[in-house]
């Protein structure tokens, strides 16, 4: 309210909108301004808790709900297909005001800019439209008195030049990072001068090292921001888009045409696709009018689909609301598409004009039944390369010696000066996902500064907008660009560095270790030979029956018969992986031939093409990571931390604890004795993660990694030993020295707990399993291990003292563990609410518990009220079962307590080593402590 008061006073649009504290008052304002209508909740992040309603029951039920996060929430006008467009802009205190860069999304209004595919500079406003936006930005900053940088977004009618100013973030933005990006203008290390009381004419321009910083850039490229979704790893999830947050990672293609830099995105996305056309994966739609009208994660695909039918582009307009400059040019690359197919011999013109549009040489070859090197034969035949070009923010009106570089082919020359002698390249991650997030940028980052010392000019291949590794003064020069082997490839060949670094960036370049070496590509670190070993289950499985290592019992099977007997040879459970899987839920564990059986039919078409791996599956088996660095095959540093939760719990997902506390001597003896064995028979030379299980103090291996895992920035930081600079080191070849770590030296203990963005995945089932599901992390450090734990999981949202919990037990065996720890916190006074099962077994052990109904009971006094009024601190719902999959009580109770912000555990473990440390620590006391040690 206070901002649409602040824009009155300067004449500036905003949409109707009123802040209401109830259901009842959201209703009356939807009603009176007419559906429909989109709530906010005030202060918060990603669009978390908003959605569009288009009638009253939808307001009732989204406004409760949005209640329960915040005291306050917006009901205002809903924009329907009006375009969305963002400026970046920085101020100082002089009142010199700057707009840094324009964007667009080519989503219309309603879906979150978090989740839409954004142009830089925008493509399809007028000069006017442009010039007064631009306009009302600066005048708006001005009035509000903004110093630093700031981000404002409209919403613009497509048919008029009628605006609403949807919010400005007096901060630096998602956003900000991709507009730094796209422009080469630091926007958070000018917003730090402005913010320490510089002007703008006092900074000097970091690209031309002359010209000052009060400059806007011009760009003489094109820019396209793809989000990343994960969104098929989860069960129950709705896939819908809409106005919160669900991606979890993006990238950003660089290039002078927007067919090609769109396509570009699409490869870089890593989901299987090989630009917006001919891909071997498939993406169809049942429902062509559904998938257009009603956006998910693959809207694109149904665009292209539509377009390939031969519906048209005013047809895909009308569902969309795209804009048809876009539609049109996503119909460009249908057409050279149709036009390779159709011909009997690619000629020069014709693979030049793909070249220039963005396709790969796999794509083109896809298209014409070939293989990708009979493509790259016929380029060079013709010579048809890619060019180097730097991005220095002027479009090359002043002369700029940049670093920051990209590869396009609708350019004639190279744009750069090639000094990188003793040149080494780093292949950085990729797109933060789940399993790959910001821990390998720190890895790629720090493996950059470590050869920077020693004397080496580094080189970055990446593309993704949110990392360090994608600033160009991480590195000698930095290529925002695909990780594929076509790309490194070119690179490679034109700068002709003394190798590549596979092992820093996660699975993404570590999968290209053997494709780049066959093509003559020289791989720095442990050879691709030993890399592609330990990721063969065969041929790892072969070495670790040959050096006396146990691991789960295992097979790959490629019908759903062989898999139902080799089940039943080794008994239930069993672990399936399907080999073929594209980014979705792929592994899971099956306790009978029912689930075994529904599970294959459901996951996957099993065949000699895609087989299976199942392996027995150890229950109440505890799982212990072993991080390392090996030069020449020996461990030179190393570090065992031990997971709370037992094996089932992916090890992103789990509670990771350094030094280890509950493991016997004999366990560590082996795990250091098998790893030093492994590392030996593999010649490791750079880091490397095994994974353990440890039973009855017998040690099996479940896998081992040739490359940094995620717990290396873990290990590192709470060793205080940089395990990545000693990897650095040792995979250019420098003599390091041995680090011991001796788990009795420390007078402390470091917890890394796993964040989940449940609340943001509607309908997304909140339990943990073997298939991982965080999507971020924090790790706090104690003197004990209770500290440290009561520490970590504050910092995920846990909420203490603890005065009230819901219980649901799960198994008997369940029950019977958790008997104890519920006794010893009745007994300091937490009150426990329990459903009937769990109530009755608590009562028969003279437990005073107060029975709660199940949800689907629908009777009074039931588990979700208690959750919905906030009676309770913390539900802990333990599953019944490995893989849930109807719509149960569990389920309603889980989902009920993330939507509205009610600390959840689903994991026994965790549950009992949170009630002891209930026990042993008051988390006030330690929070005061806290304080006092600042």
């Amino acid at each position: 309210q206070l901002f649409c008061n602040k824009l009155s006073e300067i004449d500036v649009k905003f949409p109707q909108s009123n802040a209401v504290t109830t259901v009842e008052q959201a209703l009356e304002y939807a009603v009176k301004i007419g559906f429909p209508v989109i709530i906010r909740i005030a202060y918060a992040l990603g669009g978390l808790g908003s959605g569009i309603c288009r009638n009253k029951n939808e307001v009732k039920k989204l406004a409760s709900k949005a209640l329960s996060y915040s005291s306050q929430i917006l009901v205002e006008e809903y924009l329907e297909g009006w375009k969305e467009i963002e400026y970046e802009v920085v101020r100082d205190r002089y009142d010199n005001c700057i707009t840094v860069c324009n964007m667009e999304n080519i989503d219309p209004m309603g879906i979150h800019t978090g989740e839409s595919i954004v142009v830089a500079p925008s493509q399809t406003l007028t000069n006017n439209e442009y010039h007064m936006l631009r306009e009302i930005a600066i005048k708006t900053i001005r009035h509000l008195g903004i110093v630093g940088e700031c981000n404002i977004q409209y919403a613009l009618d497509p048919h008029s030049q009628d605006y609403r100013v949807i919010e400005v973030n007096a901060r630096l933005s998602r956003s900000s990072a991709l507009a730094s990006k796209a422009t080469g203008y630091p926007l958070a290390f000018v917003a730090a001068k402005l913010a320490l009381g510089y002007g703008l004419h006092e900074l000097p321009n970091s690209i031309t090292k002359t010209t000052k910083a009060f400059f806007e850039p011009a760009l003489d490229y094109i820019v396209v921001k793809v989000p990343r979704w994960d969104l098929k790893k989860f069960r129950l999830v709705k896939h819908k888009l809409g106005s919160s947050m669900k991606s979890v990672g993006e990238v950003m293609a660089i290039g002078r045409k927007f067919e090609e830099t769109i396509q570009k995105a699409m490869r870089m996305l890593d989901i299987g696709v090989e630009g917006l056309t001919a891909s071997r994966t498939k993406v169809e739609f049942e429902d062509l009018e559904e998938a257009l009208r009603n956006p998910t994660e693959e809207r694109m695909f149904a665009v292209v689909q539509a377009l390939k039918l031969g519906y048209s582009v005013d047809w895909i307009h009308s569902l969309t609301h795209i804009n048809k400059w876009f539609l049109y040019k996503i119909q460009n690359i249908v057409e050279i598409e149709k036009r390779i197919a159709d011909t009997k011999k690619l000629s020069k013109e014709l693979l030049l004009e793909a070249k220039q549009h963005g396709f790969s040489d796999r794509q083109i070859a896809n298209i014409l039944g070939k293989d990708a090197h009979d493509i790259y034969m016929l380029r060079t035949k013709h010579d048809i390369h890619p060019f180097i070009q730097h991005i220095d923010t002027l479009a090359a009106e002043y002369p700029a010696n940049t670093n920051y570089l990209y590869l396009t082919y609708n350019c004639s020359i190279h744009d750069f000066d090639f000094k990188l002698k003793k040149s080494v390249i780093i292949l950085g991650s990729g797109p933060y996902r789940i399993g790959s997030s910001v821990e390998f940028d720190w890895c790629c980052v720090n493996t950059g500064k470590t050869l920077r010392e020693l004397g080496y000019k580094t080189v970055i291949i990446n593309c993704n907008p949110e990392t360090v590794s994608t600033d160009y003064d991480e590195s000698d020069a930095l290529f925002f660009e695909e990780l594929t082997t076509e790309t490194i490839w070119e690179i490679y060949n034109t700068i002709n560095p003394r190798g590549v670094i596979v092992s820093m960036g996660g699975q993404t370049p570590n999968n290209l270790a053997l494709k780049l070496h066959n093509v003559g590509i020289k791989i720095l670190g442990t050879s691709p030979e030993s890399i592609d070993k330990a990721e063969d289950r065969s041929t790892f499985s072969a070495m670790l029956d040959e050096l006396g290592i146990e691991q789960p019992a295992w097979s790959k099977l490629s019908t759903i018969q062989e898999a139902l007997e080799f089940a039943n040879k080794v008994g239930y459970p069993v672990l399936v992986r399907p080999s073929y899987v594209l980014s979705g839920a792929a592994m899971a564990i099956a306790t009978d031939d029912v689930e075994l059986t529904r599970f294959l039919q459901k996951a996957v078409d099993v065949s000699p093409e895609h087989p299976v791996v199942i392996s027995k599956f150890l229950v109440n088996a505890k799982e212990l990571e072993f991080d390392a660095v090996a030069q020449d095959g020996k461990i030179v540093c190393s570090a065992i931390s031990e997971h709370v939760e037992n094996a089932g719990v992916h090890s992103g997902d789990a509670t990771l604890v350094l030094p280890a506390q509950r493991t016997y001597l004999e366990t560590m003896r082996q795990i250091r004795q098998f790893s030093a064995d492994i590392a030996k028979s593999l010649h490791i030379n750079g880091p490397f993660n095994i994974q353990f299980l440890a039973k009855d103090n017998k040690v099996k291996v479940i896998e081992c990694n040739l490359r940094a895992s995620r717990s290396f920035p873990f290990v590192s930081k709470t060793l205080k030993h940089n395990f990545i600079d000693v990897a650095a080191r040792v995979i250019i070849g420098k003599k390091v020295e041995t680090f011991t770590d001796s788990t009795f030296t420390y007078d402390y203990v470091g917890v890394k707990a796993p964040e989940f963005s449940f609340t943001r995945l509607e309908g997304a089932d909140p339990t943990t399993g073997v298939e991982m599901a965080s999507t971020g992390e924090v790790a706090c450090l104690g003197q004990d291990f209770d500290e440290a734990f009561l520490k970590s999981l504050t910092s995920v949202g846990f909420r203490f003292p603890v005065k009230s919990i819901l219980i649901s037990s799960g198994t008997i065996e369940s029950k019977s563990e958790l008997l104890e720890p519920t006794r010893q916190l009745v007994k300091l006074g937490v009150k426990f609410y329990a459903t009937p099962g769990t109530a009755k077994f608590m009562q028969t052990h003279k437990i005073e518990v107060e029975e709660v109904q199940w949800p689907l009971n629908g009777r009074n006094s039931n588990a979700m009220d208690l959750i919905k009024n906030k009676s309770v601190d913390l539900v802990i719902n333990i599953p019944k079962n490995f893989q849930e999959d109807e719509l149960t009580n569990d389920y309603l109770i889980r989902r009920a307590a993330v939507d509205y912000k009610i600390p959840l555990i689903t994991n026994r473990q965790l549950a009992m080593r949170l009630a002891e440390a209930l026990i042993n620590k008051d988390p006030l006391e330690l929070e005061a402590k806290s304080w006092d040690m600042y």
